[in-house]
């Protein structure tokens, strides 16, 4: 199997699973990049971060073939001399199928053996590479045949592209476990639904970004509805005494969905106000607070907790609902 490496095509020795594709001709060390381009996650030196290098793999490949190639691309060695392969080196896949979109990949014992530092960093790896395959959308990792287990005792159980959430850009830094409380709409969209969602975040990212940001990305149930337009970008979020300060860019004002204002605003209040460290919430937009929320809400106010306007869902909706990150 060939996949090209940005600028340069290069063969890829594969070592994990037998690659069904016959090898395409090519000249070594011809300046190109054609294919289809994929992000291969590797280990720092130090193994305290993961970065990326684009690959480019034919745009024909199946689905087998596509995890193969990148399974066999993760452990090749970066060009990037500061970064370090991810798999195959102190542990080995034994194996991996798919079963209705989510890839269940297998490892050896030698997993176990890695620290909790580095078994996070390589689980982003693996995570944030295969689950650009066509067609996957979780990815569960075992042991042995056995649950994967973190450093805390809890079990790992399918992890999404939003199970590991770090700074756009930045490499992945060590990561912490948290549960957060968010507040989505229910189906009629005039009142809240209270979620669960527990997940590993990026330690450099605030615990109120990380609210913000998973709001901004909507529920990860069937049984909530979102809030925020997707396409909101979040400029800041700082809380001083007491008061998070969130800063969106003018999208935030363009609504695409059917809610009421007054589930847009608590259901971004009631979220951060959940976090010890937030008592009040204030919302601008592009900096400016002398704006009328879709003539309602006045954003000079600052708001506090609203707990009437969270009401039994319907029947249909179930109650409260745990979202997997």
């Amino acid at each position: 199997m060939l996949f090209f490496r940005k600028k340069k095509i290069r063969a890829v020795p594969f070592v994990f699973f037998l690659l069904l594709l016959p090898l395409c001709a090519c000249t070594a060390g011809k300046e190109q990049e054609e294919g289809k381009p994929y992000e291969i996650y590797y280990l720092n030196r130090e193994e305290t971060a993961v970065s990326s290098e684009t690959v480019y793999l034919p745009e024909d490949l199946t689905q087998d073939e596509q995890i193969s190639a990148l399974l066999s691309a993760l452990q090749e060695t970066p060009e990037d001399v500061s970064l370090k392969t991810s798999a195959g080196v102190s542990f080995q896949i034994n194996g991996y199928r798919v079963e209705e979109g989510q890839l269940n990949l297998d490892m050896d014992e030698a997993y176990r053996k890695l620290s909790a530092t580095t078994e996070v960093l390589v689980r982003a790896s693996l995570v944030k590479t295969l689950l650009q395959t066509e067609g996957i959308n979780h990815v569960l990792m075992t042991v042995g045949g056995q649950t994967l287990m973190d450093a805390s005792g809890a079990s790992v159980g399918p992890m999404t592209a939003d199970t590991f959430l770090d700074n756009a850009g930045d490499a992945i830094n060590p990561y912490e476990m948290v549960t957060l409380k968010l507040y989505f709409a229910n189906k009629a969209g005039d009142r809240l639904v209270e979620t669960t969602r527990t997940l590993e975040y990026n330690s450099n990212i605030s615990v109120e970004r990380l609210v913000v940001d998973c709001l901004v990305k909507g529920p990860d149930t069937d049984q909530a509805f979102p809030t925020i337009n997707p396409n909101t970008r979040v400029i800041g979020v700082t809380v001083r005494d007491g008061i998070c300060y969130v800063n969106f860019d003018e999208t935030f004002l363009t609504q695409i969905y059917n809610v009421t204002p007054e589930v847009v605003i608590y259901s971004i209040t009631n979220s951060l106000v959940e976090l010890t460290s937030v008592n009040r919430v204030q919302i601008s937009i592009d900096g400016q607070t002398d704006l009328i929320f879709r003539e309602t809400f006045n954003l000079a106010n600052v708001y506090e907790r609203n707990l009437d306007l969270i009401g039994q869902p319907s029947s249909e909706e179930g109650e409260t609902q745990t979202e997997e990150g």
